[in-house]
Parts: C-alpha cells; structure tokens; sequence
C-alpha cells in the first residue's frame, strides 16, 4: 500500500496521450524466407516481439505477454538462415546486424567453425510519449541515469530523450550508439533521434573511447548513452559530467541499491569506500568501527527505475539516496504511476525498503519468518534514522513480545524517529501526517533516548507501559537495572534533575551506583528494603540524612 499525492490541477503531470507505436514491419518481415512470410499473416503483427530461426527447429513468432507460436511443420535449414543473413548485410563483432534506417535488430548465433546457425529476428519499434511523466526531470538540466531489468524500455526512452532535447529544447546533442539500437541501423540516423546527432561505435570494447571523444571534438551539450556496463566507461561518464557536459544514460542493474553493490559501476553513484571511524564517532553514530561510505560526489544527479512500464521511482538527489542506503536508513523514492486511460501521472511515496535483487531462498525464508512474526504482535512500530540494532535490544531487555518493528510504514501504530532527521516539512513528517500515525522522536541515537520514545509511544497508543513491566519476567534483571540506571544517567545530564530508580537487590545497586559514578554524577540509596532504591542526583554533594546512604 502507498501515500498517494494527488496534486492541484496547476501542479499534476498530464500527458497529452498514449503512446503510439510506429514500426517498418514490412521491411522486416521481407528479409525472412517466403514460406515464414505467408506464415506470419495468420498471426496480429501489431503485437509481435521477434521471430526465431534456429537450424533444424521450427521457426518461432513470439509476441507480447510471453505468449510463443511455432510456425509450420518444417524444420529451419541452412539455406533459410543463409537467405536472411545475405539480406540484412554486416554482422558486427557483437553478433548484430540491422535494416538500414529502421531500429529492427537481426543477431545471430554461431557455432564453433564461425558459421551462422540461428538468428533473433527482433522488431524495433518507434514508441512515442513514454517520457512526458518525467520530462520535468530531463529538462532540469541535470544529469539522468535511467535504470531497470532488460525489456522495460530504457532504449525506448532514451531514444524519445534525444529528440526532446535536440528539436524542443535546441540542445547540441550526441548519441554514443554502441549497438545502433538507439538511432537504427546505416549511416543515416532514424528520425525517431530528431536533430540529435549519433556516433556510432564499430565494437563495444571502443565505447569509453568515443564517448570522450564525442566530448573532445563535438562540443556536445548533451550525451546520450546505453548500457554503461564497464568500469572504464563509468571512468569516461564521470570525465563527461566533470567537464560540464549532461549526460543521460542507462546502466547494468535493476535498482540504485544494486548499483552501489556493483564494484565495477557503484562510481556511477560516487563510488565506495571503507572508512574507520574513531571510538567515540563509531559510538555516536551506534555503528561499526569499519563502515562504508560514499566516496564522492555521484556523476548523475538523478536516478530513475524504471519498475515497469507505468511505474518510475525517482531519486531526485543520488548523493543523498547512497547515503541512506548505506547507512541502512529507509528511503522514500518519489513513485510516479502512469495512467494512460485518463492521461493522468499520479505521484505516490514508496513505503517499501529496497530489497536486493535476486532474493536467495534463504531470504525469502528469512522474509515469510519475520512477516509472520510481524502479524502475531499486536503493536508496530517503524523506526526512522534511529538503530534498528538497538531496538531489538531495548525490546529484547524489556520481554515485549507483542511489539515488532515493521518495514513498512501503513502496517506501524507508531513512528520512532531521529529528531534531526525529521525536521518540520521533511518527507518523513509527510509521510507520518498524511498516514495518520503518531511520531516520537529520540534526541539522539543512544539507547536511553530511544527507550524514551519507545515508552512513550506505548504509554499513549498500547495502554499503561508499567503495566507491561509489571509483567514482565526478571531472568535479566541485572541487565534492565543497568538499563534503567543508563536511562536515569542521561536523564538527569539533559534535564538536570534527579532521578528515583526502581527497587533493587542490593547487589544490583552497587552496580548502578559504580555506573553513575563512571559518569561523574552522584547517587545515594532512599527507603528501606525491600523498597530500597538509588537515587541518582546532579554533580552537587547532597545531604545525606540517616536513611539516605550508598550501599556498601
């Protein structure tokens, strides 16, 4: 489920129509043998994907939606390959041929000798007004990375970007075409590309190459690239973006988060780097002495994913998106849902973590586990900038079963959050208002200060918190004495006042009485047993009268 965001009229995107579709199916369809011709006119072209012809099968139309029809009864022969590949022309050394000035793709397959023995006709088609939802973000000025699992329509936006920049916006535009899929096959680019000059690339190990040479010769305003898939071609984007030039490219990865776990890309995203920290900022911050972090300022500024073909997530500021991932913070990316029926963009606020992609059986295990756990406790909460690490503990400590910590936020009864992280007007205040659910805020990120939170939030949303204690099993009650005499410390530091702990052993208030001095504050036992209990006062000598005396 998602906050949905419908804006004022003066404020909504709209897109002015559905995408059209245009394609030289014919041209395409000349190229295969006559009897595959007469074949396919049985078949709704207007949804077919590519044709298959491997030697000595049946030859395959597969269409839209997966669905996959053999065609005939004779299988596929040598002289049926050899007749489309004499053709198309050229094969590169990326197994690719095309049709000149038409985007449909012929790639082949070969055997150990070199000889062709299967071609992937594909159909390329010229799709139009896929990138209105988002053309407030590609005339920004900024550098765009477009990212998301192969058939999306990456190229398919890429391509319409081109023409954008270079007819409306009278941008000098350049398109590094590795592949020819962007701007089609021959030498005259498609006119789907508009103005937007290309510069092809005649084998794919060369593409860093031209596309600092494209810089070098070109005075380029705009560079248009598919799939950065090399450690050296992230090198020439990050050469690119430095010498002022926007860029606007796609890259290997369904997700930013698998971006920045790809060693060879995560420069893309300002690259990472291991940092130890110090003991007191590795306490500070509740981390590792060991963490990691980004290492500089990312080459694009905007991140898209493209989840499916009517939905983007829109990082708008990536520095600021691989920060929070690798600070394991959750992050809300701008959700940008297309309605094509009422032309209409509606903009909504993702509720789910990222999770990495592919999932391994184990963690899909561990998924259903914690799912399952989350619906036998009767109170969520959702944690926002603080440590989930010390959540667990503070939940553990305090035997409360019944309370979970949820992922998503339209499941929590309650928000926990790092006041510095939720300044008024921040998207996690949004979100907390427009979901309705109460927040309460830890000064800091220390364990004393999110117990705070957390008995406040059950004080006012799950009945009386000392009712629970009262509960609650003493197995651990050393460890929730020290707790409390921590929570009673911090406390009187900030609030300078003193502090009556709850009766203890007498055992256990030596150990809380050797806490606070640690802390060079005073403390002094009150009442008599079995009531007897430290009291923990500011740094000032205080009286002690005849019933008021440490424990020895």
């Amino acid at each position: 489920m998602s906050a949905e965001y419908i804006y004022p009229m003066s404020e909504a995107f709209h897109l002015s129509q559905a995408p059209s579709v245009e394609t030289d199916l014919q041209l395409l369809i000349a190229v295969l043998p006559e009897r595959v011709q007469k074949l396919l006119k049985g078949y709704d072209l207007n949804q077919l994907v590519e044709i298959v012809m491997d030697l000595g099968r049946l030859p395959e139309a597969r269409f839209s939606e997966g669905a996959i029809e053999e065609l005939g009864n004779v299988q596929v022969s040598l002289e049926e390959i050899n007749h489309v590949v004499k053709r198309v022309g050229f094969f590169t050394t990326d197994n690719r041929a095309g049709i000149t000035r038409t985007l449909h793709r012929i790639s082949a397959i070969r055997n150990r000798q070199g000889e062709i023995i299967g071609l992937t006709c594909r159909v390329g088609k010229v799709v139009t007004g896929t990138i209105e939802s988002i053309q407030d973000l590609i005339e920004s000025g900024k550098s765009v990375l477009l990212l998301g699992r192969p058939g999306v329509g990456k190229t398919t936006k890429l391509r319409e970007i081109a023409k954008l920049l270079s007819d409306k916006a009278k941008k000098r535009v350049i398109i590094v075409d590795t592949s020819n899929e962007i701007a089609g096959d021959g030498d005259i680019p498609h006119p789907a590309v508009g103005r937007a000059r290309r510069m092809q690339v005649n084998a794919h190990d060369r593409q860093k190459e031209v596309m600092i040479e494209a810089v070098q010769n070109h005075t380029p305003e705009v560079i248009v690239v598919d799939e950065i898939g090399t450690e050296e071609e992230a090198l020439a984007a990050r050469t690119i973006a430095e010498r002022g030039v926007v860029l606007i490219a796609t890259a290997h990865g369904n997700s930013l988060e698998n971006l920045i776990k790809n060693p060879t890309l995560s420069d893309l995203v300002g690259g990472i780097e291991t940092v130890t920290l110090g003991d007191e900022e590795a306490k500070r911050r509740a981390t590792q002495k060991t963490i990691l972090e980004r290492a500089k300022k990312p080459t694009f500024d905007i991140a898209v994913e493209i989840r499916d073909k009517n939905t983007l997530a829109i990082y708008p500021d990536v520095a600021e998106a691989v920060d929070h991932i690798l600070r394991g913070w959750t992050i809300f990316p701008e959700i940008r849902k297309i309605d094509y029926t009422t032309g209409a963009v509606k903009v909504l606020h993702s509720d789910v973590e990222p999770m990495p992609l592919p999932i391994t059986q184990e963690e899909y295990q561990t998924e259903l586990i914690d799912q399952k756990r989350r619906s036998d406790q009767r109170f969520q909460i959702y944690i926002y900038g603080v440590s989930k690490v010390f959540v667990d503990r503070i939940l553990e400590r305090l035997d409360l079963h019944d309370v979970g910590v949820t992922r998503q936020v339209t499941e929590a009864d309650a928000i926990i959050a790092l006041r510095s992280s939720c300044r008024p007007g921040s998207k996690m205040m949004r979100v907390a208002e427009d979901y309705e659910i109460p927040i309460y805020f830890s000064k800091t990120n220390t364990m004393p200060q999110i117990q705070r939170a957390i008995r406040e939030a059950l004080n006012t949303n799950a009945g009386s918190f000392m009712e629970q204690m009262a509960e609650m099993p003493l197995q651990d009650e050393t460890e929730l004495a020290l707790q409390e005499a921590r929570d009673a410390i911090d406390t009187v530091v900030t609030e300078d006042r003193s502090v009556e702990l709850a009766p203890r052993r007498s055992y256990i208030r030596r150990l809380q009485h050797e806490l606070v001095e640690k802390h060079q504050l005073l403390s002094f036992s009150v009442g008599d047993e079995p009531n007897r209990r430290l009291k923990v006062v500011p740094s000032k000598k205080p009286s002690v009268s005849s019933d008021q005396s440490k424990d020895s």
